[in-house]
C-alpha cells in the first residue's frame, strides 16, 4: 500500500509540474514558457490547441512541441510531437504549422529547409496522427508543394475550410501569397475551372504569415508585414465576400507597444464555438531581448466594431481571463 501512495503521489506531482498559473485568473503574457512562434490555435476535443515554430537558429529548428489547456490558463507542453526523424527529408527550419482535424485524423501542415529556389528540396509538408497531441507520421513522404509558384516561398501555410466544405491551402513567403483547394486526402490538389493550381491573392502590404477567417458571410483574410526580427512586423487584415478576393488592405491591427514588447506579429485567431469570443495568439519579443529568435507566445482578446472592422488590439502583459470551452 505504501509503495502505490508513492506511485500515486508521483503522478500527480508529474500532472503539476506540466500545469502553470493554476490558481490565476488571468493568462498572463507570455502563456507559456520558453522561446515559441508562430502560433497556430485550434480548438479540438474541447480543448485549446496552440502549434507553435520552436523559435531558435534555423539548422536547430529541427522538431515542434505542442500545448494544451482547456481554460487559456493553465497549459500542458507535449514535447516533439513531430521531428525530423519522421519526416525524412526535413533537414532544418521547420516552420509554422497549421493543424485540421478532419474524419478522426489530425493533420499538421508545416514548412521545412526554407528554400530559396526550386532546386533546393523542401517546402510545405503535411503529417498526419490519430491525436491532436500526436505523435504525427510524414502523409506523403514527400512535401505536398516543393517549388514557388507565383513567385511565393513555400512557407507558412494555413489551412481554411469553407462553408461549403472545401478545404484551401493559403501559403507564402517572399510578398507572395497563394490560395489552391485541397483534394479529398490531403495528399495534392483540385485544379481549378481555368486549370490553374495556385491562384495569388496577394494584398498590398503583404509579407507571410496568411491568416483567414469567416464571420458573418464575410471573409477575413490577415497577415504579416514587415521584417520578423524588426520593430516594424506586424499584423494588417482585409475583408472580400469571397475566399478568393480581391483584398484591399484595411490597415493594421496588431504591432509592437514600446512599453510592452517588440515585433508583435505572425498570429492565428481562434472562436470559442457558440460564442462570440475571440483571440488572437501571436508572438512578441521581449524589450531587454535582442536576439531575433528571443520570442515569446502570447495571447489578447480580438474585438469586431458593429460594422464588422476589427478593432486594433492592444498588447499587454495580463492577457485575457479564464475561459472553459462550452
Amino acid at each position: 500500500m505504501k509503495k502505490m501512495f508513492l506511485f500515486l503521489s508521483c503522478i500527480v506531482v508529474i500532472y503539476v509540474q506540466a500545469q502553470v498559473k493554476t490558481d490565476s485568473i488571468s493568462s498572463g503574457n507570455p502563456i507559456f514558457k520558453g522561446w515559441y512562434a508562430d502560433p497556430e490555435a485550434a480548438i479540438f476535443q474541447k480543448k485549446y490547441w496552440i502549434y507553435p515554430t520552436f523559435s531558435a537558429p534555423y539548422n536547430k529548428q529541427v522538431f515542434f512541441d505542442a500545448f494544451s489547456s482547456p481554460d487559456l490558463i493553465n497549459w500542458t507542453k507535449h514535447s516533439r510531437i513531430l521531428d525530423t526523424t519522421a519526416i525524412k527529408w526535413a533537414k532544418r527550419a521547420m516552420w509554422a504549422p497549421a493543424v485540421v482535424e478532419k474524419n478522426g485524423k489530425y493533420y499538421f501542415f508545416f514548412g521545412a529547409n526554407d528554400i530559396q529556389s526550386n532546386n533546393e528540396y523542401g517546402g510545405i509538408g503535411v503529417a498526419v496522427s490519430d491525436k491532436p497531441e500526436g505523435p504525427f507520421t510524414d502523409h506523403l513522404n514527400k512535401p505536398l508543394i516543393d517549388s514557388f509558384y507565383n513567385g511565393a516561398q513555400p512557407i507558412d501555410q494555413f489551412v481554411f475550410k469553407d462553408r461549403d466544405g472545401k478545404y484551401y491551402l493559403l501559403y507564402g513567403g517572399w510578398r507572395h501569397c497563394n490560395i489552391a483547394q485541397l483534394n479529398n486526402d490531403f495528399s495534392g490538389f483540385i485544379p481549378f475551372a481555368n486549370g490553374t493550381t495556385f491562384i495569388e491573392i496577394t494584398p498590398e502590404g503583404f509579407v507571410e504569415g496568411a491568416f483567414m477567417l469567416l464571420k458573418n458571410g464575410k471573409y477575413y483574410f490577415m497577415w504579416s508585414e514587415g521584417g520578423w526580427t524588426g520593430p516594424d512586423y506586424s499584423v494588417a487584415y482585409a475583408i472580400s465576400d469571397s475566399p478568393f478576393g480581391p483584398f484591399k488592405r484595411i490597415g493594421k491591427i496588431l504591432q509592437q507597444d514600446s512599453t510592452i514588447a517588440k515585433g508583435a506579429g505572425h498570429h492565428s485567431v481562434v472562436n470559442v464555438p457558440g460564442t462570440d469570443n475571440w483571440y488572437i495568439i501571436y508572438h512578441r519579443r521581449p524589450l531587454n531581448e535582442k536576439d531575433g529568435n528571443s520570442r515569446e507566445t502570447c495571447i489578447e482578446k480580438l474585438h469586431f466594431d458593429k460594422d464588422g472592422f476589427i478593432k486594433p488590439v492592444k498588447i499587454t502583459n495580463e492577457g485575457v481571463q479564464k475561459r472553459t470551452i462550452p
